[in-house]
C-alpha cells in the first residue's frame, strides 16, 4: 500500500523552487519508517500565519518553525482503507533562520522539519526538549528524527 501527501503554499506566497521535491521526499521517509495507508497535507506559510496558528492552538503568541495537527480519521476509498493523520504547517520565513542557526543548508533544515512533522503525526512527542545546535538529543522522537535526517543527507 502507498501513502498520499498533499503539498500547498499559503495564498499570495511565491512557490519555492524546490516545492515539487517535497512530496517524493516525504514518501521516501514514510517508506523508511515502514508506514503505509496514510495521507496528510503540508502547507508552507509565512510567520504571521503560523504565529496565528500557534497562538490559537498552543496559546503561544509567536511564530514557530513547524506545527503538526493530528487527525487520525479513517475512511475507505475504492476498497482501500486510508488514515488521514493530519496536517503540517511550516514557516518559509523561519526555515532560513533555523538553517543559519544550525549552520546547515536550507534543504537540510527543510528535511528536518518535514521529518519532525511526520513523526508528530504518527504519535511521537518530544515534550519540552528541542533540537539544539551541537547537542545530541535525549528523547526517542528527536533521536529518530536526526537518524533519518542523517540517512537522507548521506
Amino acid at each position: 500500500m502507498s501513502n498520499r501527501v498533499f503539498v500547498c503554499v499559503q495564498e499570495n506566497l511565491m512557490e519555492p523552487l524546490w516545492l515539487n521535491k517535497v512530496e517524493p521526499f516525504l514518501l521516501k521517509v514514510l517508506d523508511e519508517l515502514k508506514i503505509s495507508g496514510e495521507e496528510f497535507s503540508v502547507m508552507f506559510c509565512n510567520d504571521n500565519f503560523i504565529q496565528n496558528l500557534n497562538n490559537e492552538y498552543r496559546k503561544i503568541n509567536s511564530p514557530t518553525d513547524v506545527l503538526s495537527f493530528e487527525n487520525d480519521e479513517e475512511y475507505e476509498e475504492d476498497g482501500i482503507k486510508w488514515k488521514n493523520v493530519g496536517d503540517i504547517a511550516i514557516s518559509l520565513e523561519t526555515l532560513p533562520k533555523n538553517a543559519e542557526y544550525f549552520e546547515v543548508l536550507e534543504d537540510v533544515e527543510l528535511k528536518r522539519l518535514l521529518i519532525h512533522g511526520i513523526l508528530h503525526l504518527n504519535g511521537y512527542d518530544h515534550g519540552e526538549e528541542h533540537i539544539e545546535k551541537n547537542k545530541i538529543p535525549e528523547c526517542e522522537m528527536l533521536k529518530i528524527q536526526e537518524e533519518i535526517l542523517n540517512r537522507f543527507n548521506d
